[in-house]
């Protein structure tokens, strides 16, 4: 008997390489993904000028990014919040961040789903512009907009659905499914926390889960469990932090760190090969 809905996702024709280069830009369920990376010792960007929440807002992140930074992502995740931008009313511009400003200076207007596709399309051909190899990752928040109203961000998630689902036709660019994974296998409160909103950290790890086997290599996976000691020798807390035996254990966990990272140097994504090769 099946007692729930799994999201089924397709093997991806690319993996994920110890040292790859991985850029997050969106909402902050990006910087909950782009977290267990950094834990895991991938060199990571994640939003280098905060958490945006529209496609626009993504644009002008990654557009500010390639412009200002020598970090040249081999894959970028996209993760998309909401299609509601905050006009100024003074210059018609779309602003990244009120700065806490009167509401009163800005109009709140909802993008197309043509528009939201029109930003991720210029926002993907920038980050080609780097790299024309970069693989790019687009995700729908499963975090729900409560100011909305209920339907209202059902609507919301829709369009960025909608406009993720025609990027995801073009060469370089995959849709995960995060956000069905958490509407259709962790459809239960027990995954939600107390704002009954955002999700808890075991499904934040589930989702996690479900990425790395999609995208993650062998090689990946040895890492990480290369790196588990080490990382928990390092996050140990002793009873005396001053005593002799616990500054050569952390020394020793230090220098075991040091080879780990100089072992696992930075490596683009591979492509798997085709049926017959």
């Amino acid at each position: 008997m099946e007692l729930r809905t799994k999201v089924d996702i397709a093997p991806s024709s690319w993996q994920i390489q110890p040292g790859t280069r991985v850029l997050f830009v969106g909402s902050c369920f990006a910087e909950s993904i782009g977290s267990k990376f950094k834990e895991e010792q991938f060199p990571v960007v994640i939003n280098p000028y905060g958490v945006m929440y529209n496609p626009a807002s993504i644009l002008h992140t990654i557009e500010r990014h390639c412009n200002d930074s020598d970090f040249v992502p081999d894959v970028a995740i996209l993760t998309l919040g909401t299609n509601h931008v905050y006009v100024l009313k003074e210059t018609g511009e779309i602003v990244d961040n009120c700065q806490k400003r009167p509401q009163s200076l800005f109009d709140e207007q909802e993008l197309t789903v043509n528009a939201c596709y029109d930003y991720l399309r210029e926002a993907v051909m920038r980050l080609m512009s780097r790299n024309k190899n970069v693989h790019v990752v687009v995700t729908v928040s499963p975090i729900r907009y409560r100011k909305y109203g209920y339907h209202g961000s059902q609507l919301s998630k829709a369009t960025l659905l909608l406009a993720a689902e025609k990027l995801a036709k073009e060469v370089h660019i995959d849709y995960f499914p995060a956000y069905e994974i958490m509407n259709d296998e962790l459809r239960d409160y027990r995954f939600y926390k107390e704002d009954m909103l955002h999700p808890t950290h075991q499904a934040v790890e589930y989702i996690w889960e479900r990425f790395a086997k999609t995208y993650f290599s062998n090689d990946v996976f040895t890492m990480m469990s290369e790196w588990k000691p080490i990382k928990e020798a390092l996050n140990h807390r002793p009873f005396d932090s001053e005593s002799e035996e616990y500054k050569a254990f952390i020394n020793k966990a230090r220098e075991a760190k040091e080879a780990f990272i100089k072992k696992y140097k930075a490596s683009p994504p591979t492509p798997l090969p085709r049926r017959g090769e």
